[in-house]
């Protein structure tokens, strides 16, 4: 059974650069615009990139991010950009490819906010990733905020699993389009410490057909604590078949 937790992150949630937005369908990528218009109103929506530095990251993702950012400018690598909510296009896309299932009650479309993104700046997933397109790769910058917390000083092991979904499912969108996790499997080495840094480095194994293989690992910001080990499997969907 497929599962929809990586694709919803990435469907109503995340926009790329226009180097990206060729391998996608429709108007996946309008949030890009970062602006859409209220239901009945001539207001613009300005919408905040929530993958750039605010007051609450601390020195080390700052200092990841800068290095990243650089390796940007020679246009080996790409920053992603990441709102709260995607935009009106982006949902009713996902809801013709559900052969126009109901994702969520009509009247409440404006209310639905991406879960990575539902915390107050600094107290739950602070992240920005990185894509190199020739290598296949995704790093993404993961600081776990206080709201966190599972073990007492210690990140629950269910976030750090929903940032490992959103970085291998993210990896496997920009390789080959709108995908699905299948299977997740996750080795928990070592606890991650509370508003600690890591960095999941992300790659494409292999693509067979439809299905997409994509393994990560979790380490500290030093490369020399490795916390977690995680392999997935997602599948491309397929527009001409009902996934209801």
């Amino acid at each position: 059974v497929l599962t929809s937790c990586a694709t919803i992150h990435r469907f109503i949630g995340t926009a790329c650069h226009p180097i990206e937005s060729r391998q996608m369908p429709g108007s996946f990528w309008e949030e890009e615009k970062q602006q859409s218009r209220r239901p009945f109103s001539f207001e613009k929506i300005v919408y905040k990139d929530c993958s750039i530095p605010n007051p609450s990251w601390n020195k080390d993702i700052r200092l990841l991010f800068d290095q990243f950012m650089q390796k940007c400018e020679d246009g080996s690598w790409t920053r992603l950009p990441s709102y709260r909510r995607g935009s009106t296009e982006s949902i009713q896309d996902f809801k013709t490819l559900l052969r126009d299932g109901q994702i969520t009650k009509e009247g409440h479309i404006t209310q639905t906010n991406l879960f990575t993104r539902s915390f107050e700046d600094g107290l739950g997933f602070e992240y920005v990733m990185f894509y190199n397109d020739v290598e296949k790769r995704m790093v993404c910058l993961f600081q776990g905020g206080p709201y966190l917390e599972g073990a007492p000083g210690f990140l629950h092991g269910g976030a750090i699993a929903t940032m490992i979904d959103a970085t291998l499912g993210m990896t496997a969108i920009m390789a080959g389009g709108i995908v699905m996790t299948a299977n997740l499997n996750i080795n928990f080495k070592r606890p991650i410490p509370l508003c600690s840094v890591v960095v999941i480095n992300s790659q494409l194994d292999k693509v067979e057909e439809r299905k997409f293989f994509v393994s990560c690992s979790v380490q500290s910001v030093d490369e020399k604590t490795l916390y977690s080990e995680a392999t997935s499997l997602f599948i491309k969907l397929d527009p001409d078949k009902s996934l209801t």
